[in-house]
């Protein structure tokens, strides 16, 4: 399918456009001062690809944020969430294909750099499932792959550095298209610029940027100097997605604005000089109480973030949709539960996490509402910790041992039950490293300071023979494990 993104118009009048699918396979380079209409450029391409593909917008000024009200996107405040909560929201990105704008508004450069190198590095290393198309646009680029050092760290230099490489040489296999934008080629890494195999150079005044943006288009040097005459919103294309010469082109209107917007002259308050004076030095009444200025808008939590972007996705394919009859909802509750627990990654991270994960995988199952709070499922994850899947019926064999696991502390019921269960079917006592997955961790350290916390409780009692074979009583229960 070819969609053609209209950008504006040409020498001539006709319309100017880019080829969105030759864009997603060779990728984007944008140059100009500023001042030179490159933001008004970037927002009209997103603007007009908006349907057709997931946009992932790298905004170091929150400039792009204002997208999210006429095209959907969900805007990500970086310098309100944590390295590991930044991840988070990437991944799910990926795997939801939602577009969103990564505003780092308010960071220093430091800041900038490692949100955005952690959000890159995220969406690079997504599981191949989710490798779907999307455009990814990181505006002043120079930032973030600066061409020498400069007082950043060099750990967060090469961290970023290395983003934006994998982007543009390496993101096209795993569906990331680069579209990056800077003010100084000689400000922009070399390997970063030279993957781009599209142009669009604005109006620019050093020599040297000059010479560089006549060489990526193939121009003489004596043809550079062009590039001072530009008009804003002027620019020279060139590449397979634009033209196959060099083209000037127009960028035309576009629909949104930015929230921040070049200076306007306007004229200065009339007022004699002693009225002047008198505003600048007199001190004697007091000053008058300004207006408290309205509260903020409350930044959405975590879990209201990594939401939005499930709904976003889930929503549309959810409408019309009837919800399973209570027998198949609950099929599907245990099908998810035993998903998660056989998934050797995901067992071992925070029940809070995997609350999320369970409420899409619920979803994806055509189960909108599983009847789940969080506290219910941390019930029924440590049942399904101990392969009770399906949960505990009060005529189960089992359910004693569950009413003596709620005496417990939360973390440790799964195990508790696992060795319930065992002793129940009269199976030997589970090993130290298959309880220790059910405790979520991989230290059998840790598994057996457990142990010994539930034996001082009276919970269980341990047995060991000459022969070092194990055997786990529970007293208040009455069973015991076979001897392993």
């Amino acid at each position: 399918m070819t969609v053609a993104v209209d950008m504006g118009t040409g020498p001539d009048g006709a319309a100017a456009a880019v080829d969105l699918e030759e864009l997603l396979a060779t990728r984007l380079l944008v140059q100009g001062n500023s001042g030179s209409g490159k933001s008004h450029l970037l927002r009209r391409l997103l603007e007009g690809s908006a349907p057709w593909v997931q946009q992932v917008v790298i905004d170091p000024e929150g400039d792009f944020v204002t997208l999210a009200d006429r095209f959907g996107h969900v805007a990500v405040d970086g310098g309100a969430h944590s390295e590991a909560e930044l991840r988070r929201v990437a991944e799910r990105i990926r795997e939801h294909r939602v577009s969103v704008v990564l505003s780092l508004e308010g960071l220093d450069a430091e800041g900038q750099m490692r949100a955005a190198a952690t959000f890159l590095n995220t969406l690079f290393d997504a599981p191949r499932d989710h490798w779907f198309p999307a455009l990814v646009v990181v505006d002043e680029a120079q930032l973030f792959a600066p061409a020498v050092a400069g007082e950043v760290s060099d750990e967060v230099r090469r961290l970023s550095l290395g983003a934006m490489t994998n982007l543009m040489c390496r993101g096209r296999k795993r569906g990331l298209a680069g579209v990056i934008a800077t003010q100084r080629l000689a400000k922009l890494a070399k390997n970063v610029a030279a993957e781009a195999s599209n142009f669009l150079m604005g109006r620019t005044f050093l020599d040297i940027d000059m010479a560089r943006a006549a060489d990526l288009l193939g121009l003489e040097r004596r043809q550079a100097e062009q590039f001072r005459d530009l008009a804003r919103g002027h620019f020279v294309a060139l590449g397979p997605a634009l033209a196959r010469r060099p083209l000037p082109i127009r960028i035309g209107p576009v629909e949104t604005a930015a929230r921040s917007a070049s200076p306007k002259l306007m004229p200065l308050p009339q007022a004699p000089r002693e009225a002047a004076q008198a505003l600048l030095f007199q001190f004697d009444e007091p000053a008058e109480p300004r207006p408290a200025p309205p509260p903020a808008a409350p930044r959405p939590s975590m879990d209201e973030l990594l939401r939005s972007i499930e709904v976003r996705e889930e929503e549309p394919a959810r409408a019309g949709r009837p919800e399973p009859a209570p027998d198949q909802a609950r099929a599907i509750v245990a099908t998810c539960l035993a998903e998660l627990i056989a998934d050797e990654g995901e067992s071992f991270r925070p029940a809070a996490m995997l609350f999320q994960d369970f409420g899409v995988r619920c979803r994806m199952r055509g189960l909108a509402d599983p009847g789940l709070d969080l506290a219910g499922f941390r019930t029924r994850l440590s049942l399904a910790r101990a392969g009770l899947f399906e949960g505990i019926a009060e005529g189960d064999a089992i359910a004693e041992a569950a009413r003596e696991a709620d005496l417990l502390p939360e973390d440790a019921r799964g195990v508790f039950l696992t060795i319930a269960r065992a002793a129940l079917e009269n199976q030997p006592t589970p090993s130290d490293e298959a309880l220790a997955r059910v405790y979520g961790t991989h230290s059998t350290g840790r598994l057996r300071r457990l142990l010994a916390y539930l034996e001082g409780q009276g919970a269980i009692v341990t047995r060991t023979d000459l022969r070092g074979g194990r055997a786990i009583a529970l007293p208040a229960l009455g069973w015991t494990t076979a001897v392993a």
